[in-house]
């Protein structure tokens, strides 16, 4: 019985060890750094250089040119659910910027409020959006946007998108 569990031991041992395998380590050369889709617009190009792999072959320094944002692209959040100022007045258009009133608008959901919406939702959704005109939807109810599929927010008369509010009523 000794020998068997022995030899039975052994041979594993054999196996385990004989399977490692050694690969030679490759030397990788370190791709071109790609810029990331929302930056600003006022951020200069950078320039990298690939590394030489032989002395005979020298490459041109490649040159990655920043991305082209569009203004207003997406929703922006003016109104976080904590009902903080999250975008200020100089990032908004100056016709919304002129008729947008701080002092009214920035409140949170109550407590009950917000576990509702996080009942319903799993996540409480941002109070008031700034939209751009080609993003929003109109009805005859008025001019919406559905924000990340879930939640409708209506434009009220200062231009800006606010919650609809069966969602925390």
């Amino acid at each position: 019985m000794k020998k068997t569990a022995c030899l039975s031991l052994l041979c594993v041992f054999m196996m385990v060890s004989c399977s490692k395998k050694t690969i030679p380590a490759i030397e990788k050369t370190k791709p071109a750094a790609v810029a990331p889709k929302n930056t600003p617009a006022a951020v200069q190009p950078k320039t990298e250089t690939i590394p030489e792999r032989k002395a005979e072959q020298a490459e041109a320094p490649v040159v990655i040119p920043p991305p082209i944002i569009e203004p207003f692209s997406s929703p922006m959040i003016v109104i976080d659910e904590t009902g903080k100022i999250i975008t200020s007045r100089n990032k908004l258009p100056a016709e919304i910027a002129s008729k947008v009133d701080y002092k009214k608008i920035t409140r949170s959901f109550t407590p009950d409020q917000r576990q509702n919406l996080i009942y319903r939702f799993k996540m409480v959704p941002p109070r008031v959006l700034f939209v751009p005109e080609k993003l929003a939807s109109k009805s005859a109810k008025g001019t919406y946007c559905i924000y990340k599929k879930k939640f409708w927010y209506w434009k009220k008369e200062d231009g800006l998108f606010y919650l609809d509010e069966t969602y925390y009523q």
